[in-house]
């Protein structure tokens, strides 16, 4: 048996990167998987191209009308929600007397707004149908630390952490666990925006930042989306039934808690 047959599965952000692998790594263990994405269009070639059991949703989880219709939406095509996967994000750097205040917004609304209310806005179906349910939250490295270039995307981080502590503690009760996965450093399309923002604020070469912070990986090379699906699968199964409001760390050994 797999270990996630039969089980629904709603994963943000999920038309490319971290949330595309999660969703193929779910059909593989027998769920069904709803990918949902502000880009419709790109959820939409991603379901295709997984095939049976994957359905494309519009999703924007800065607007709660969005959220709403959204979980609906699921709820409707596969008759519930066992699972959510909160991985929709956006980066940003800067220096501090560079921040600006739209910045900061746009980047709390994704990071964190979204999570907390896509996590309520599924928890109370979870709690309706009364048969309990996992959450997982991406948090990263940098919700652990400060960084000198990177404080609004630490502290949208370290709060998706806290988040994830404060839910779990609440939502136990109604069988729901909540945990979350900090990646360290992941290599895929997002880090040709990463490394143009310290290029631009270290001066460096592009491509120099990506080479250096994989070179600095204890392992010994960057993260890939594949390295996450193992823990996104553990903490989606119920073989993580006693596990509750934890951040676990899938970095190469960049972080250790």
């Amino acid at each position: 048996m797999r270990r996630l047959d039969g089980k629904r599965a709603l994963i943000t952000g999920a038309a490319r990167g971290i949330g595309l692998e999660f969703a193929r790594a779910y059909l593989a263990e027998g769920a069904r998987v709803a990918i949902c994405d502000i880009n419709i269009d790109a959820a939409r070639k991603a379901a295709d191209g997984l095939g049976e059991g994957a359905i494309a949703v519009r999703l924007d989880v800065t607007d709660q009308a969005s959220i709403d219709t959204c979980v609906a939406e699921v709820e409707g095509a596969f008759g519930g929600i066992d699972i959510l996967v909160n991985n929709a994000a956006l980066f940003t750097a800067a220096p501090i007397v560079e921040i600006t205040r739209a910045d900061y917004d746009r980047i709390f609304a994704v990071n964190v707004s979204g999570p907390l209310f896509m996590m309520q806005a599924v928890a109370r179906g979870m709690i309706e149908r009364g048969k309990g349910g996992k959450i997982i939250n991406m948090a990263s490295q940098a919700g652990r630390r400060g960084e000198p270039l990177v404080a609004v995307y630490c502290a949208s981080k370290a709060a998706v952490i806290s988040l994830t502590q404060s839910a779990g503690l609440n939502l136990i009760e109604h069988g729901i666990n909540v945990n979350a996965i900090a990646p360290g450093v992941v290599d895929g399309e997002h880090w040709d925006g990463v490394d143009a923002f310290f290029a631009k604020y270290e001066n460096k070469a592009p491509g120099q930042k990506k080479r250096e912070v994989g070179a600095a990986v204890p392992f010994g090379r960057m993260g890939t989306a594949a390295d996450l699906t193992g823990m996104a699968i553990f903490l989606a199964s119920s073989d993580a039934d006693y596990i509750v409001a934890q951040t676990y760390n899938v970095d190469g050994g960049n972080w250790m808690s």
